[in-house]
Formats: structure tokens, C-alpha cells, sequence
């Protein structure tokens, strides 16, 4: 028996590898130290990415060896192994066809965009040994299409492209096709060279060829318009989805929604409903729809079985028309419990505490746009309104519709500016003032002097987590002793996608994560990390739902001393840990992750790492975690 019939699977060189030793193209001693320098990497990089990273060898010449020696890999195989797309989105692509019989793995895997159909054809091309021909900088020769029948040539899906060495180089977009190369064979007989090309480029050259008399398109009429702006938002409601995408792009129509924070495609229309929807998504929130050349923001209402959702529409003019971006509102039960936001136990009684029962002062939270600050405004109302006190909001717009509170959407068209508000609110005998966002030194000021004359002020602010929106208040020309003596704390928040509870399945964190955090193989052993396989009910993603995140940060002499003595965000911070009880946003959600809740991947994806953490069972037992 053969030595290296005993080899392990995983320290096989693969039908790539051998051919390229075989064609003289990589040595064995250089092949056997990249297979030594994946193994101590991540197992999501590839032996032919290591071999491209230490330069032994670079893409082009795989491409050319392999496309002029047939090798028996499947085209998901060569994709991850050509490192088009992990391994990991090709079981998802997989499990999604699955549940559409019939459908093309290549077809699944660009309607997903998990690869865009140029990188696709490419990859194919390689596959098939047929040369790739890129039509978005491929120029048609004149000569070649000189007294061609063009039209033939859409009837037949192929596009001649230049003269190579005597031969006619054409490109296909299924070069297996009998029909389409009998059809080419009938205007060139043999004397051509098959090339294979995105289906889509292909049609767009053939249809510029035409001079005009392109292929009649798909009718989009009032009715039609109608129809799609229905589907597209009826969808949307029942998906759960936070804001609506409607992009032109040159040959089509691309509608995505955002789905637990992450983009999701929907469909693709004909480019010519571009208009239409448009114009009906127009009427609907009452913009201009006379006006092309501007953006436009606007707002509508929909009905959706039995449910009347706000929507705040935005118009933005780009060079293939108006992109649309609808944001879903007014979702009344999606006020969530404080109980059910995700706080961890000693946090939430520390918050419940110190925070929401304190008589007066500022209360901020913090973070990027769409990491929750409203929801967690509104539940923190909420936990606190009561008959007994009287409690007034001004926001741009009213997101949640609350009994009991007074809520001011602020409309600049009619001067119902933030400022004009908050101007009168003091006015109105409030015990609690909800200020929807801190835009500028007006309303900082506004919510400070407030809290002086004993009102609770809640509000929201843009910054990367506490101790950022502690500096940028103190940036506001305000003076230090007024934050220190108002502001009762700011909570910092981000929102993680959660390991869809269909499909989980245990994992170890590799060697390259650890290091990331600061941690070593031991530190998380004896914690079960999960992560979703990918399944119909989370659409393949692995994730379903979220779960917040939090650094609360409230202010004990310490910090205040800090504030007064305007010392820096470093100082400030290693004060909160070591005697304010500051657990970080990274800390919050490796401790997350420890319970299975999420994974690292979202970890890294989501939480600025500003200081590494520290050891898991010191952050639970800081958080009241068991």
C-alpha cells in the first residue's frame, strides 16, 4: 500500500492541486508547506486561497489550467474551492433548492446574491473549459456583426464578438444548447470558437444592436403598477421586515427588504414598472409625482388584514431613476416588555433601579441607526407611565402609537419644528419629557435645563457606544457640572441576529476568532456554542429574530469627578469598568454567545471591539448570568 493512501482526507491535495503539480505549475514541497499553513488557519480558507496567499501560484493561471484540462468536480465544489463563495453558502444555496425543484443551482445561487451572474458565468466558463467572455468590457466588433441578421442571433441567444486568429469568437449563454449552435453553425458553419457569457449581457448588446427595434417587453400598465406595489408591501408586513428597498438599476427592477438587519432579495421586475410603481408609491404618500429630477420624502398609511401601518417613504434620484425606500412604522405590538429586551438579569435590576424609578434626570440611549434605540424608548415609557403622571414626547416621526402619552410628530412643512416643540413642551406641566433624538445643541440644552427643574428626561442619541456619547455631550458646548449633575446614565445598545431555534447545531469557534477576543482554546470549553445550520423557516440563514445588546453606563461620583475634570474617553471607560459596574458591548454579547443565544460571526459583525474582554465567567457573574 501506498503512503499516501493513508493520508487524512482533509491533507489530500485535491484534484486541483494534483493537476496543477502535474502540469508543473506548483512544486510538491511548496504544496506540502500550504497544506501545513491551512491547517494551523480557519477551515473556511481553502488550500488554493493559501496557495494564492503565499503566491505560489495566482487565479489566472488556475483558471486557464483547468478550462484546458477537464477535471470531474462539481460546479458547487470548484466555486468554494476557487473561493467564489464559502462552503457554507453553498450548503444554503443547496437546501434552498431543494425547495425549489427544478431550479438551477447557478440560478439559485444569483437570485440570492450569493454571486453576481458575471463572477457565476466565470466560474462556469472554467468548469466547461469554454473561454468567459465579460460583455460589460467585451466590445462587439463592427466587422463581425457587419450584414448579420441580428435578430437571428436573439432568436438563437448568442452574440458574435471579434475575429481570433482566423476563427469567429461568439459568445453563448448555454453553450450545450443544440438549437442556439446549430443556429450560429448556419451564419459561420464550423470555422467559430464557442465562449460562454452572463444570459442577460448577451441580450442587452443584441437588443443595442438592433437599432431600436428591440424585443417587445412585458406591458405595465395602472393595473399592473397597482398589483406590484400591493405584493411588494403586503409581503414585506408579513415577513416582518423594517424598511422596503425598490431600486432601477439599467435592465431591471430590484426590490429587498431588510429583515433582522440584514437585506434580503424579494423579486426582480421588468425595468419598465420602474415608473409606474413609482408614481403609484407617490400618490400614496403624496409627494410630487410631476417631479423627477429631486428627492422627495413623503408618508402613507396601509391597510394590511385588519392592521393600519404607517410608512415613511424616501425618494432618492439616481442615474437609472427614483430608488424608493419605504420604512415600516406604527407597529403597536412590537412594544416589547422590559423583561423580554434582552438585559441581562443584574443589569435590568441595576436599570430598573437606578435609572427608571430616579425622580429626575437625563436618560440616554445610544447607538447607530436601526439598532433599536426607539423600541427600547418605548418600552422604558411604558414600564413608567401611569395615570398619576403626565408624560409628552416630541419625535420626527411618531413610531409607536402609545394610550396615554401625549406624542407630537414633528412636520417642518408647517413649521412644527423640533425646536418650536420643545420650546412649548416645558409649558405643558409634563413629569416626563421624551425627546425622540439629541440632533444639535438646542435640543442638548433643552433636555439638561429640563432635568434641572426636576422633569425625567428620556431621549436618543447617534454615537458607538456609552463613554462616545458621554464625549460627543460634552462637545455640545455644554457645561461639564450640567452633565454631571442632570445625566443619570446612557445606554449603548446594538441588535444581533439570534441562532434560529429551528435548525441549531453545536459549534467550536476557530483558533482566529479566539485570538480576536483575546482568548484561548480552554476559555470557551466549557460553554455550548450554537449556530444555525440553515433551514426553509429562517430562510437558510442560520438566524432568526434578534436580541439587543447593551453597556449601561450609570454615573456614580467617579464618573462625574471624570466629567468635571474633562479626562478622556480612555480614562472615562476604565473608570466605568473598575467602579461603575460598565460591562461593554462586546462583553454583553460574548456572554450571549456563551449561552447560545448568537454566534460569534454577528458578534464581530455588529460590536465595535474597543477593549478586549474580559473572561466569560467574570462577565456573567457581573451580569447575573448562571
Amino acid at each position: 500500500m501506498k503512503p499516501e493512501e493513508n493520508t487524512p482526507e482533509e491533507n489530500k491535495p485535491g484534484e486541483i492541486v494534483s493537476l496543477l503539480l502535474k502540469k508543473g505549475l506548483l512544486t510538491e514541497q511548496n504544496a506540502a508547506y500550504a497544506m501545513r499553513v491551512k491547517s494551523k488557519l480557519s477551515s473556511d480558507k481553502t488550500l488554493i486561497d493559501t496557495l494564492k496567499d503565499l503566491k505560489y501560484i495566482n487565479g489566472d493561471q488556475i483558471k486557464e489550467v483547468l478550462r484546458t484540462n477537464h477535471l470531474s468536480l462539481r460546479i458547487g465544489d470548484l466555486l468554494v474551492e476557487l473561493g467564489y463563495m464559502s462552503r457554507a453558502k453553498l450548503l444554503t444555496a443547496l437546501n434552498i433548492q431543494e425547495t425549489q425543484q427544478g431550479k438551477r443551482l447557478g440560478k439559485v445561487i444569483v437570485e440570492n446574491q450569493f454571486m453576481t451572474e458575471s463572477a457565476f458565468m466565470d466560474a462556469l466558463s472554467v468548469q466547461l473549459g469554454f473561454p468567459f467572455i465579460d460583455l460589460s468590457i467585451e466590445d462587439v466588433s463592427p466587422k463581425v456583426i457587419e450584414n448579420i441578421p441580428i435578430k437571428w442571433c436573439m432568436a438563437n441567444n448568442f452574440l458574435p464578438i471579434k475575429q481570433v486568429k482566423g476563427k469567429t469568437l461568439i459568445a453563448f449563454a448555454d453553450p450545450f444548447s443544440k438549437t442556439d449552435i446549430q443556429g450560429a453553425k448556419k451564419l459561420f458553419g464550423n470555422n467559430m470558437i464557442i465562449g460562454i457569457a452572463a444570459p442577460n449581457m448577451i441580450e442587452k448588446k443584441l437588443e443595442r444592436l438592433c437599432s431600436g427595434n428591440l424585443r417587445p417587453k412585458t406591458i405595465v400598465d395602472e393595473n399592473t403598477a397597482i398589483g406590484i406595489v400591493e405584493t411588494i408591501l403586503g409581503n414585506a408586513i408579513d415577513q416582518g421586515a423594517s424598511d422596503i428597498h425598490i431600486e432601477p438599476f439599467e435592465e431591471r427592477l430590484q426590490v429587498r427588504y431588510r429583515i433582522d438587519g440584514i437585506l434580503v432579495p424579494f423579486k426582480m421586475f421588468p425595468i419598465n414598472a420602474a415608473t409606474m410603481v413609482a408614481a403609484r408609491i407617490k400618490i400614496l404618500c403624496k409627494a410630487n409625482i410631476a417631479e423627477r429630477r429631486r428627492h422627495q420624502d413623503g408618508r402613507m398609511t396601509y391597510e394590511h388584514k385588519g392592521n393600519s401601518l404607517d410608512l415613511r417613504v424616501s425618494i432618492f434620484i439616481t442615474v437609472f431613476g427614483e430608488k424608493i425606500v419605504l420604512r415600516i412604522l406604527n407597529r403597536i405590538n412590537q412594544i416589547l416588555e422590559l423583561d423580554h429586551m434582552g438585559m441581562q438579569p443584574k443589569m435590568l435590576a441595576r436599570f430598573r433601579k437606578d435609572v427608571l424609578n430616579a425622580p429626575s434626570g437625563v436618560m440616554i440611549i445610544t447607538g447607530p441607526t436601526g439598532s433599536g434605540k426607539t423600541t427600547t424608548l418605548y418600552s422604558c415609557v411604558s414600564e413608567i407611565a401611569s395615570p398619576q403622571i403626565s408624560i409628552i414626547t416630541a419625535e420626527d416621526p411618531v413610531e409607536y402609537v402609545v394610550e396615554g402619552i401625549s406624542q407630537c410628530s414633528i412636520d417642518p412643512k408647517i413649521n412644527l419644528t423640533f425646536e418650536e416643540t420643545l420650546r412649548h413642551i416645558v409649558r405643558q406641566d409634563p413629569d416626563v419629557i421624551v425627546i425622540g433624538e439629541i440632533r444639535d445643541n438646542y435640543s442638548a440644552n433643552v433636555a439638561v435645563h429640563a432635568a434641572l427643574t426636576g422633569h425625567k428626561v428620556m431621549t436618543s442619541f447617534h454615537t458607538e457606544d456609552s463613554i462616545s456619547g458621554l464625549i460627543r455631550l460634552m462637545n455640545m458646548d455644554i457645561e461639564a457640572f450640567l452633565i454631571s449633575s442632570t445625566v443619570v446614565c446612557i445606554l449603548a445598545q446594538r441588535l444581533l441576529r439570534k441562532v434560529c431555534p429551528h435548525c441549531p447545531e453545536v459549534y467550536t469557534p476557530s483558533s482566529s476568532d479566539l485570538k480576536l477576543l483575546g482568548y484561548g482554546p480552554d476559555d470557551m470549553k466549557k460553554y455550548t456554542l450554537l449556530k444555525g445550520r440553515g433551514c426553509p423557516v429562517c430562510n437558510h440563514t442560520g438566524y432568526k429574530g434578534r436580541v439587543a445588546v447593551y453597556e449601561l453606563l450609570v454615573f456614580n461620583e467617579f464618573i462625574k469627578e471624570a466629567i468635571l475634570e474633562c479626562r478622556s474617553s480612555y480614562e472615562l471607560r476604565k473608570i466605568g469598568l473598575e467602579t461603575a459596574g460598565l460591562v461593554t458591548l462586546m462583553e454583553d454579547a460574548v456572554s450571549k454567545v456563551s449561552q447560545g443565544i448568537t454566534t460569534l460571526e454577528e458578534t464581530f459583525r455588529c460590536i465595535p471591539q474597543l477593549l478586549p474582554p474580559r473572561p466569560i465567567h467574570e462577565i456573567n457573574r457581573l451580569l447575573g448570568v448562571s
